[in-house]
């Protein structure tokens, strides 16, 4: 069973510089509009290291998945990392809402508004949340068939959106070939491939056959998922009025 993709912004810079970069994904959705329309298995957002969701995208799924969210990601990242999430790392916990069902929170900076576009952040924060998807369905097989994403870092982070799209489609890339057991693995396999960012660019602006290569070459057993599944994601979902936001950090 693979899963369904959906980027999501509100920002027309972004989704174009998407459809660019994922032209030969046509399995991957791109859609302009807003994160809380989208009737998926799980929303991502990119939360800060002690998940305060009091900013931008977060701010907005907090109003309306209730305030209870916070607590639930808060009580999750002191649980798993001593309250502060480090960047490559993620978590996922239930909403309470039949849809999403669940949310998926990963940090792109450490300290709030700091400039991550000189960094592998955004590539780090979208592995870590394809990997949560992955560890909730070998923990619970078919529990997330779709997933939606934002522009990581394109916002607060000030990473350009080419090279957001770019370091996004690495890690997609990375999830559809390659499971891994922890983040620490998925961390290192990425980093591998990544390189210096600036290495990273020169490959990508050609035919993205030499960080293809990379990623085929990362020694990981192939996922077991085998076919698209997203009949649970047909009901509307309930929505308050809100202001709509590009990502939180």
């Amino acid at each position: 069973m693979l899963v369904r993709v959906l980027l999501v912004d509100i920002n027309p810079k972004m989704i174009k510089a998407w459809k660019d970069t994922f032209e030969e994904n046509t399995e991957v959705e791109v859609i302009q509009g807003s994160m809380l329309e989208q009737p998926v298995g799980a929303w991502v957002t990119p939360t800060n290291a002690r998940a305060s969701m009091d900013g931008g995208l977060d701010a907005a799924i907090k109003s309306n998945l209730g305030a209870k969210i916070e607590k639930a990601v808060q009580n999750e990242v002191k649980a798993r990392y001593g309250g502060h999430m480090p960047v490559g790392y993620a978590t996922c916990v239930e909403s309470g809402k039949p849809q999403p069902r669940y949310l998926i929170s990963t940090p792109t900076m450490v300290q709030s508004s700091e400039d991550v576009s000189s960094t592998m952040n955004v590539a780090l924060a979208c592995a870590a949340a394809f990997q949560a998807v992955h560890m909730q369905n070998a923990k619970l097989p078919g529990s997330i068939r779709s997933v939606a994403l934002p522009g990581l870092g394109a916002n607060t982070g000030r990473v350009p959106v080419e090279i957001c799209a770019d370091l996004m489609w690495t890690a997609y890339n990375l999830f559809r070939e390659k499971e891994f057991t922890d983040f620490a693995e998925m961390r290192k396999a990425l980093e591998e491939i990544l390189g210096d960012l600036g290495a990273f660019g020169s490959d990508m602006k050609g035919d993205k056959s030499a960080t293809k290569a990379k990623i085929s070459a990362v020694p990981a057993p192939p996922p077991s998922m085998n076919d698209f599944d997203d009949s649970e994601e047909s009901a509307p979902v309930s929505k308050k009025p809100t202001a709509d936001f590009d990502d939180a950090e």
